[in-house]
């Protein structure tokens, strides 16, 4: 869900210009000597092989692991597909390209409404793939008969559906949440937390909203005193100021404090608590860590916000990990244990990206996933094939793909029919994009009082490096190719949110259970599979 954080706020960044110097025939072979009428079978034909062949993996996985593209709907997963594939030498357009998890075996796709709206925001959604129940807009894992903002602990506790990750901590296995969104956001937070407002983050933010009387704990305490089983053994992500003190300095960013008013340092909670535990918020303490003698990580690497854009992480003062090697170090941790391992990943900025109407980090964040993913793959194929892997989205957004351009037309670029040279034009006699929203910040028409004409956009085939970007994605901007380009919006909105999209999203799953994936599934179904791939029967409450 967006709120006013989401924005682009990158200080600097380097672009790489070959990163972006798509046309039409560089670093491309020539599909139509390549893709004959002979290949289109011969293609086929394997697809099909491969199907036939496949054998339904009914084993009890000893390890889940559970991604989510937070925002990643099939759109942006088309043009995720192409955005890589255009980067690629020898390829044929992009479009022909796979992400690693669009090579999974079983697909299915889930409806993600939740108990009280069409479209849904990350709250409710997560909950229902960790719990199997669904809930209402802006409540973590709780039956959808407390009221949000319901301020009285006995209330929450006595509604609180279990999650997997506590039903696998009593199982014994280990657990680890890695996100590169605040580690209290709503999709980390569903897998650990029982709360009736998302945006209770830290005690700050629950007397923001309820002065006096409220006895809910906040979301950051709920994480570090998280008491199920022998608690978490990983959990990464952003929101360092959250679990410190407002009398704190950060460790990172001395000029910024802690947000707790109740005095408490939950980072060095989490140490005292657990045996061989660390906690780091760099690239320098998370280059130290000894995985063999380190049972219990708390990393956590921006003060207030999420994670920094995979676009723009290399600049970032104290050095960040990238999803990829969150995921593999999370995955090294947890596997120490002979019993087995639950693990959650989010790219939790794809969607930050979306709501701030800017395609380019949308796709790199979708792309970010998709390494994870092939990680994740490759240290989990081994001959006892006991590893589940899922990939999903919590919901879409507005995002799509439109107009008739050529075979390998620049995914980020103007649309240019096949045969033409120059890009074809609107009803306004404009050039217009292949990627826009349905609503959002992109808006350039003005107001009622004050109508504007749609500006001429153009689309360059390489972009010079930069040294510093904007506050936040620009209208000022024209060049579709730009990293910073808004792309346009049919409808404006207030702050300049592009909303959420109801449609349904896929489901990639490969391992044991995964052929349980087929049709069009409730969004809570997904907990069912996992819980029968790890032999665990499904109840309502945690108590």
């Amino acid at each position: 869900m967006y709120n006013k954080e989401s924005k682009i706020t990158s200080g600097a960044m380097l672009v790489i210009g070959s990163l972006l110097s798509l046309s039409n025939t560089a670093n491309a072979t020539n599909a139509a000597d390549v893709e004959t009428p002979k290949f289109w079978i011969d293609a086929g034909q394997k697809s099909l092989t491969d199907a036939d062949n496949t054998v339904n993996n009914k084993k009890t996985a000893k390890n889940v692991i559970l991604f989510v593209g937070d925002g990643m709907g099939i759109s942006t997963i088309t043009a995720s597909r192409i955005f890589e594939g255009q980067q690629k030498a020898g390829n044929r357009g992009g479009e022909e390209n796979s992400l690693s998890f669009e090579q999974f075996p079983h697909v299915a796709l889930s409806k993600t409404y939740s108990v009280n709206q069409q479209t849904s925001d990350s709250a409710p959604t997560m909950a229902a793939m960790m719990t199997g129940v669904k809930t209402n807009d802006g409540e973590l894992s709780v039956g959808a008969s407390v009221v949000r903002q319901e301020k009285d602990a006995a209330v929450i506790d006595a509604n609180k559906t279990i999650t997997l990750l506590e039903q696998a901590e009593l199982k014994g296995l280990s657990t680890g949440i890695v996100t590169t969104a605040r580690l209290t956001h709503a999709t980390p937070a569903a897998c650990y937390a029982h709360t009736s407002e998302r945006n209770w983050e830290s005690d700050a933010d629950i007397l923001k909203d309820v002065p006096t009387g409220a006895t809910v704990k906040d979301i950051a305490s709920q994480l570090v005193n998280f008491n199920v089983g022998n608690g978490l053994e990983v959990a990464l992500g952003g929101g360092r100021s959250y679990f410190m003190p407002n009398t704190m300095a950060d460790p990172e960013d001395t000029t910024k404090k802690g947000l707790r008013k109740d005095g408490v340092d939950l980072t060095a909670q989490w140490q005292a608590k657990y045996k061989n535990s660390a906690f780091v918020y760099d690239k320098a303490g998370w280059d130290k860590i000894d995985v063999k003698n380190t049972d219990h990580l708390l990393g956590l690497f921006e003060s207030t916000n999420h994670m920094e854009y995979e676009a723009d992480r290399a600049r970032d003062t104290g050095g960040e990990p990238s999803l990829t090697e969150m995921t593999e170090k999370a995955i090294q941790i947890l596997s120490k244990n002979k019993k087995g391992y639950f693990l959650m990943v989010e790219g939790g900025r794809i969607d930050h990206a979306h709501h701030a109407g800017n395609a380019y980090r949308a796709l790199t964040e979708t792309v970010e996933l998709s390494n994870a993913v092939r990680k994740a793959v490759q240290m989990t194929d081994s001959a006892a094939n006991d590893t589940l892997i899922i990939v999903t989205a919590d919901h879409s957004h507005t995002f799509t793909i439109a107009g008739y351009p050529q075979r390998g037309n620049p995914i980020l670029g103007l649309v240019t029919s096949p045969g033409k040279t120059t890009p074809d034009l609107a009803a306004d006699g404009k050039p217009y994009a292949t990627l826009s929203y349905a609503n959002g910040g992109g808006y350039r028409g003005g107001t009622v009082a004050a109508p504007t004409s749609r500006p001429t956009l153009t689309a360059s085939a390489t972009i010079a490096p930069t040294t510093s970007v904007p506050a936040s994605a620009d209208l000022s901007i024209l060049d579709t190719m730009h990293p910073n380009f808004m792309q346009e919006a049919a409808v404006p909105m207030a702050y300049g949110a592009e909303t959420h999209a109801a449609e349904d999203v896929g489901i990639f799953a490969k391992g044991p259970r995964a052929y349980l994936f087929h049709g069009v599934q409730e969004q809570s179904y997904i907990y069912q599979v996992m819980a029968k791939a790890l032999g665990i029967k499904p109840t309502v409450y945690s108590k």
